[in-house]
């Protein structure tokens, strides 16, 4: 199994982390929309001569503040400075970000995210096969394509675009139209076989498709002792309690039995008591909601989890940095073959 985890930071150290990353052993690199912009620490890796080469993906772009024209372009020009080893990963946020912190307009998310993978491909096909763009849509329109604005066909192909879905709608919006499926990294193990497999199985049957490509997101709590262990999940926590107090997520917790604690938390976080938050995510949760233990535990837990339908995983590390040799202990032992004797 492949590991990418996040190339986070400040763009201006992104080169310097990238080298870090891919000399432990890691198989790609992906960036999260947060501090910085979502696509510069990319360009930044991608670009730099003395950083090697190694797959890279947006985890996620939120693409309806964005024309699907500017995402077609960006993930062109990346595809090409990677050398065809970049993927689109494109999600739809949720309403009070949308409306309150991009400034932008909110309606029926499964639709505008269908039709943004779809915009975005349509471009990126016409470019490539030299055809007419006329990618009429409900929510966003590309019927113009003068010859000065065509880059012409990409020499390492079109990138495949990924799609970030959490519930059921999404989920199978992804299976239907998108290259692959950005699993949502709030989940449980049951979660994820008893709604996100049938909901992707549902899609697929609906386009007709065979198959999607799976990148499972697991949250990781790790560590070479049981003092880093220990260090780590609190960073855990936090984020799971940030994810926990979302009604968006509230189905993950529903399934688990937990569902009563999501209206507790969204008090708390609005009151901003972050520690009181923390403290209502207790050991059962953090191990069924995350991934903890030693590099050895941690990959043996993922490739329980998702062995059986996903190559590679992405692995996040919230308020730890760890060693390059700890991150590839972990890279090595999702690496291995299972022994067939065993």
């Amino acid at each position: 199994m492949k590991l990418d985890v996040q190339l986070d930071g400040r763009p201006d150290e992104a080169a310097e982390r990238a080298r870090t990353l891919i000399a432990a052993g890691v198989d790609g690199l992906f960036t999260f929309e947060g501090p910085h912009d979502v696509f510069l620490p990319l360009i930044v890796a991608a670009g730099s001569s003395d950083v090697p080469a190694t797959d890279l993906m947006t985890n996620v772009a939120i693409a309806i503040p964005r024309s699907p024209m500017h995402l077609a372009n960006m993930a062109y020009d990346l595809q090409l400075l990677s050398k065809g080893r970049f993927r689109l990963g494109l999600g739809s946020q949720i309403r009070p970000h949308i409306e309150n912190r991009y400034g932008s307009t909110w309606s029926r998310p499964a639709a505008r995210m269908r039709e943004a993978v779809l915009a975005v491909k349509a471009i990126l096909n016409a470019w490539q096969d030299g055809g007419r763009l006329d990618f009429r849509g409900e929510f966003t329109k590309h019927t113009l394509m003068p010859a000065t604005f065509v880059p012409g066909p990409n020499p390492y192909g079109v990138p495949p675009v990924l799609l970030g879905a959490l519930g059921p709608v999404m989920t199978r919006t992804a299976a239907e139209v998108a290259d692959g499926l950005l699993v949502m990294p709030f989940h449980s193990r049951r979660h994820f076989r008893e709604r996100t497999l049938p909901a992707v199985a549902e899609g697929l049957e609906l386009a007709g498709r065979d198959r999607i490509d799976l990148f499972p997101q697991v949250i990781v709590a790790m560590g070479d002792s049981p003092a880093e262990i220990e260090a780590a999940t609190f960073g855990v926590r936090g984020l799971l309690a940030f994810y926990g107090s979302t009604p968006a997520y509230r189905p993950v917790l529903d399934i688990e039995g937990w569902g009563d604690l999501q209206p507790e938390l969204n008090a708390l976080s609005k009151a901003g008591d972050v520690m009181a938050m923390i403290g209502l995510i207790d050991d059962t949760m953090t191990r069924t909601l995350a991934v903890t233990g030693t590099p050895a535990e941690c990959a043996a837990e993922i490739k329980s989890r998702f062995g059986d339908v996903a190559e590679r995983i992405c692995a996040y590390f919230p308020g730890s940095t760890h060693p390059p040799e700890t991150i590839a202990a972990l890279a090595a032992e999702l690496g291995k073959t299972a022994d067939p004797a065993a």
